[in-house]
């Protein structure tokens, strides 16, 4: 027995108007037409669906059981055909999100909550255990976005410009580099560095200035949190380096000096990397906007 999507909706209508005329209409189909749709189910399951010379058409024990599983599959199937016209046009879909970016958390948050108000129906995710191979993972399609400040060229990812930053030098006003007016890579030898838990690749500092310096600070300690590499900091354990606009959010405190990293001064920048096959969708393509609003707010705290 071969049961189609139509024969569902042919047993559901008949039942709901209590005829075949009124069935036709709705189905948009002749009355011929539909009595030989049903005389096709009933050759197919070899029983009768309906109840003959009733009025209204009344269904038979083995109708009923067609109607039972039409009343069970057709909302699915709409439900089915919904989500993907949804995301044939962009309302639907999946945000999930990869930050090489450890100190990201706090800034990409209100982001976010925004996000959700407009995009309901997108299914978002931070998905933090990725974080160290966030690219791979946006190959593999099991994020759909990474935050990172690391572009490189890629046949499959596109790289979309946040903002630009400063990592800069945070010690104890009690250190002695705080009477310089920036430091540079030897200034790191004889210091404990408080870092994020991140792959020494993937940190500014490191990548930036005291690797090709071949400089290695005194000790290098993790800490998972801003607010703690601050306090160990203040108290003079050790020294930090933050990028300029998480200094400005937290606030610098009396305890706190604040400087910038060589002359001159190091500056990078933040990008949001998507697949290229998705990088117009409509809910991609307002995070992004959203991710840039929000940057301009840091940037003026």
């Amino acid at each position: 027995m071969h049961i189609e999507v139509r024969h569902l909706r042919t047993i559901k209508a008949i039942h709901d108007t209590g005829g075949l005329a009124r069935a036709a209409d709705v189905l948009n189909i002749t009355q011929s037409a539909l009595s030989h749709q049903i005389k096709g189910i009933e050759d197919q399951a070899g029983v009768e669906l309906f109840v003959r010379r009733s009025k209204p058409l009344k269904l038979s024990a083995a109708g009923k059981r067609m109607l039972k599983a039409a009343e069970s599959i057709l909302p699915i199937l709409s439900d089915l055909e919904a989500e993907f016209d949804g995301l044939k046009d962009g309302s639907t879909g999946r945000l999930h999100i990869a930050l090489e970016c450890h100190a990201c958390f706090e800034w990409l948050l209100p982001v976010l909550e925004q996000f959700r108000k407009v995009w309901p129906d997108v299914d978002v995710d931070i998905r933090s255990s990725l974080a160290f191979d966030a690219m791979s993972a946006l190959r593999r399609e099991e994020v759909d976005l990474v935050i990172t400040s690391d572009p490189n060229a890629d046949d499959v990812a596109v790289f979309n410009p946040l903002f630009d930053y400063s990592p800069v030098f945070v010690c104890s006003s009690q250190n002695p580099l705080a009477e310089k007016s920036f430091v540079t890579a030897d200034d790191f030898v004889d210091q404990t560095l408080f870092t994020y838990p991140v792959d020494r690749p993937k940190l500014d500092i490191f990548k930036m200035l005291l690797t090709p310096n071949r400089v290695e600070p005194e000790a290098v300690r993790q800490v998972e949190l801003t607010a703690v590499i601050l306090m160990l900091v203040a108290s003079n354990r050790g020294v930090a380096v933050l990028p300029d606009w998480v200094v400005r959010q937290v606030g610098k405190a009396a305890e706190h000096v604040v400087l910038p990293i060589t002359k001159g001064g190091l500056t990078r920048r933040m990008y949001a990397a998507t697949r290229d096959t998705e990088n117009t969708l409509p809910y991609m393509a307002h995070f992004i906007r959203l991710a840039r609003q929000e940057a301009v707010k840091l940037q003026r705290a």
